[in-house]
């Protein structure tokens, strides 16, 4: 019998403080069937989505983002932080929730009113994909869809969100 998805996924108990359950994707990377199914499922949440490119954020949105463009012969557009791109670039700032970040796109990598599908692994506050949101609306593209691997439901990410499609594959309760 196959495996569900929610197999695959590690759950370290007071990690990295008591009463939170760490959610370890790298227990799905690891396994081949595990990383196969996870790109399906997530693959599978944009079936019915017409769109133009895949963006993702380093480096969780690289692993499933890259596969899944591929397979959708679509392109892919990485988002970085501050400095690693080598061309002109548009940045955001945005707070964590310890501090703030500064991540960035190439200036030319969205084309005004292309159609944008974000990937990510985990959607916990929903600051970065926010962020993201952002900065593809400030290139003229449209974000269609957002698509997770996991949510924590506890951490309210999906406020951050409104008036986005967003899905995930796994929803746990709690942070």
């Amino acid at each position: 019998m196959k495996k569900s998805i929610e197999e695959y996924v590690r759950s370290i108990p007071d990690f990295p403080e008591e009463g939170i359950i760490f959610r370890d994707v790298t227990s799905i990377l690891e396994n081949a069937e595990g990383l196969h199914l996870a790109i399906d499922l997530m693959q599978e949440k944009l079936k019915d989505v017409e769109f133009d490119v895949v963006v993702g954020p380093e480096s969780r949105g690289f692993i499933f983002g890259v596969p899944i463009a591929y397979n959708l012969n679509k392109a892919f557009i990485p988002v970085r932080k501050k400095g690693k791109l080598p061309c002109e670039t548009v940045e955001i700032e945005y707070d964590l929730e310890y501090g703030s970040a500064v991540i960035e796109m190439h200036k030319d990598s969205i084309k005004p009113g292309q159609k944008v599908v974000i990937i990510d692994d985990l959607m916990a506050t929903g600051g970065t994909i926010e962020a993201i949101i952002k900065l593809v609306e400030r290139l003229g593209g449209e974000v269609v869809k957002t698509v997770f691997l996991m949510e924590l439901e506890g951490l309210n990410g999906r406020k951050k969100l409104e008036g986005y499609d967003v899905e995930t594959v796994i929803a746990y309760p709690g942070k």
